[in-house]
C-alpha cells in the first residue's frame, strides 16, 4: 500500500470528478491520502471530503504565496482548526521566493506562527520551500532552538546541501513525480541517498504529472509512477519503498494511526 502524503483533491482537474480520482487510486494500490489546503476559502472544503472519506486526511495552513492575503491569521485560529480529528497536519505552509507573490516578510511571519501551532500540537509541519534555501533553514533552526516541533520538506528539490542540513534538524522529505523527469538529475542524486525511515512519496496534484504521465493532469494514481521509479533508483523493490513511507507517513502523521483498543 501506498500513501499519497500530499494532494490537492479540490483543485481544478479533480474536484470535477474526485470521486472517480480516488477510486482509480485505490485500485492502483494507493491506500491514503493527504489532502491540502493553501488559503483559509479553502479549509472547509479539504476538511469535507476527509470527514467523508475514511482513507483520506486534511491539512490546515497557508501557502506562502497568501501570505499577503492572511496577514490577520492568527494562532488561535489555527489552534481551533487543528482540533478536528481529520485534521493532522498543518500546512502547506514555508517561503517561496521564485514569485514573490507575497511579501517575504509576511512569508516568514506566517512560517514562525504555524511552527507555533506545531510546536504547541504536535502536528506536523508541512513546509513548501523554493529558492528560500537559506531562510528557510535559519528559521527552522533558530525555531528548533526554542523546541521540537515535526516537518517535513515537501515536494524537495532544493540542493543536497539542504537536504542534508534539514534531515540532520530531524526532518523527513517527501519526493514527487519530478525525480522521474530527465533533467532531475541532481534530485535523483540525493533520493539515492535519503535515509529509508525519513522518506515519503506524494503527487502534489494535480500538478507535475510523473513519467510516463507528464503533461498530463497529475491524480494520486500516479504516486505509483513515482514509487516505481524511486524503488528502482535506490536498488529496492516496490514492495519495500511502499512499506517503508507508508510507516514513515503514520510515524510523523500521528492523527492518521488507528487508534488502539484497550482489552
Amino acid at each position: 500500500m501506498l500513501i499519497d502524503s500530499h494532494c490537492h483533491l479540490n483543485y481544478k482537474g479533480l474536484v470535477e470528478r474526485q470521486a472517480d480520482v480516488l477510486a482509480t487510486a485505490r485500485v492502483a494500490g494507493v491506500g491514503g491520502f493527504l489532502n491540502i489546503s493553501t488559503r483559509r476559502s479553502e479549509w472547509a472544503d479539504v476538511l469535507a471530503v476527509a470527514e467523508r472519506e475514511p482513507d483520506v486526511w486534511s491539512a490546515i495552513g497557508i501557502h506562502p504565496h497568501e501570505a499577503d492575503d492572511h496577514a490577520d491569521l492568527t494562532v488561535e485560529e489555527l489552534l481551533v482548526q487543528a482540533a478536528h480529528p481529520r485534521v493532522v497536519g498543518l500546512g502547506e505552509t514555508g517561503l517561496d521566493y521564485h514569485y514573490e507573490h507575497s511579501d517575504r516578510s509576511m512569508q516568514q511571519r506566517l512560517f514562525r506562527l504555524h511552527i507555533a501551532v506545531a510546536r504547541q500540537t504536535g502536528l506536523p509541519l508541512i513546509i513548501h520551500t523554493r529558492d528560500a534555501e537559506d531562510d528557510t533553514l535559519a528559521i527552522l533552526q533558530d525555531e528548533l532552538g526554542r523546541g521540537d516541533f515535526p516537518a517535513l520538506i515537501h515536494c524537495f528539490t532544493a540542493t543536497a546541501i539542504f537536504g542534508r542540513a534539514v534531515l540532520d534538524l530531524g526532518l523527513s522529505i517527501s519526493i514527487s513525480g519530478i525525480v522521474t523527469f530527465k533533467n532531475a538529475r541532481d534530485l535523483q542524486d540525493f533520493a539515492r541517498k535519503i535515509p529509508a525511515d525519513r522518506l515519503l512519496v506524494e503527487t502534489d496534484s494535480p500538478f507535475l504529472a510523473p513519467v510516463p504521465n507528464r503533461g498530463k493532469t497529475c491524480e494520486p494514481a500516479f504516486v505509483r509512477d513515482t514509487a516505481t521509479f524511486l524503488a528502482d533508483l535506490r536498488g529496492e523493490t516496490l514492495e519495500t519503498l511502499s512499506a517503508a513511507t507508508t510507516t514513515n507517513f503514520h510515524r510523523l502523521f500521528k492523527k492518521t494511526q488507528p487508534a488502539q483498543v484497550s482489552a
